[in-house]
């Protein structure tokens, strides 16, 4: 339910203060990101720790945070230089399901044209 919010998936790749709420995300998102918050894409945040992960989307009557801590282990986030890294709804489910998500190279799907 949560994802088909969501347009598309970027995971910020520094690390966050998961003390902050919806306005210092959307902050990040704004400033950091260069990204709009109000677009409806989904945003991920990682803590310093590696076990605490925050998802920021904005329907069309307000924010939803998605907060989720690791009670044993760290999340494997893949290896991005930029700010954002685009991730798959796939993606994201094996984040937060403790799997890798380092991809080398995506498989060829079909898509359907517009």
């Amino acid at each position: 339910m949560l994802m088909s919010l969501a347009k598309r998936i970027f995971l910020y790749s520094h690390s966050v203060d998961m003390r902050k709420g919806f306005d210092g995300l959307s902050g990040i998102v704004s400033q950091q990101m260069g990204a709009d918050v109000l677009s409806g894409d989904a945003y991920v945040f990682v803590g310093r720790r590696k076990d605490r992960l925050k998802l920021l989307i904005w329907e069309s009557s307000g924010f939803v945070l998605y907060y989720k801590r690791l009670e044993a282990g760290t999340f494997r986030l893949p290896a991005g230089k930029q700010a954002a890294v685009a991730l798959s709804s796939a993606e994201l489910w094996a984040l937060l399901e403790g799997l890798d998500v380092e991809v080398k190279q995506r498989r060829k799907r079909y898509k359907l044209s517009a």
